[in-house]
């Protein structure tokens, strides 16, 4: 159970203090978040599930959101920032989930652009930002409690339980979480902060550079990273030169693929 009082009063002096929506299940909190902003709530507005039962991530995937067994957050953001540093927003939302991890897990997260949080191979978190007019929204899905998960998964999960060994405080990773992004929300406000996230992410995350990776959506193709770009984009070395992907996704490339098409 997650006790909101002792949450608001740990963000006492944060943008997200006070604004605290926690829901026992709804379908996706993004899509409350969203509502929510287009009826004008207010800046640094929280939606905190203990289910939902339409979770989604990028490219609408769905995210398995049992009740009780993760964290499932949505965060209402009014930055007021031009649109190329808004770019930087997602990336900017996963180094606030993987300090959140080491400080109340004590593990070590790897970034996998642009979304993913991954504990060895296996992914523990993941990331879908949505702008609107006017705000954006930033929803994060942590796993903390799950002892398995469904076949077939693209990615091989895993969880902070399963990974430490110990019940790890869903409260805590939140109350964690949201401080973080409320000191990376500063970051992006003050340009001369902005512009050290891509380098701040590639000192941390394995994805970003000499990995041989294949590209999917609309950009896809395969080769080896080489690197972001002022916007947090991602530059691909290609047998026909450097890609830079603007969107889509990535993993490991296949023993059997080129890794310079």
């Amino acid at each position: 159970m997650l006790d909101t009082n002792a949450i608001n009063a740990a963000l006492t002096g944060t943008i997200f203090a006070g604004k605290l929506h926690h829901l026992r299940t709804t379908g996706s909190t993004n899509i409350d978040a969203v509502a929510a902003g287009r009826a004008g709530a207010p800046h640094g507005s929280v939606w905190i599930a203990d289910e939902q039962t339409a979770g989604r991530g990028r490219s609408d995937h769905e995210w398995l959101s049992t009740a009780g067994e993760g964290l499932y957050v949505s965060v209402l953001l009014r930055l007021g920032i031009p649109p190329a540093r808004l770019l930087l927003l997602p990336l900017a939302s996963g180094l606030a989930a993987a300090q959140s991890v080491r400080t109340a897990a004590g593990l070590e997260a790897d970034l996998r652009w642009p979304n993913d949080l991954l504990i060895g191979p296996r992914k523990i978190a993941g990331i879908l930002a949505e702008a609107a007019s006017g705000f954006a929204v930033v929803g994060i899905g942590i796993n903390v409690h799950q002892q398995s998960f469904p076949d077939g998964l693209a990615t091989p999960a895993t969880s902070l339980d399963l990974e430490t060994g110990k019940r790890i405080s869903r409260q805590a990773v939140l109350v964690e979480l949201l401080k973080a992004l409320a000191r990376e929300a500063e970051a992006l406000a003050n340009l001369a902060l902005a512009i050290e996230i891509p380098d701040r992410v590639a000192r941390m995350s394995t994805w970003i550079t000499g990995r041989n990776v294949e590209v999917h959506g609309p950009q896809a193709c395969t080769g080896t990273t080489a690197g972001l770009d002022e916007h947090g984009f991602l530059r691909v070395e290609t047998a026909k030169g450097i890609f830079t992907v603007q969107t889509g996704g990535i993993r490991a490339a296949s023993p059997d693929s080129s890794t310079m098409e």
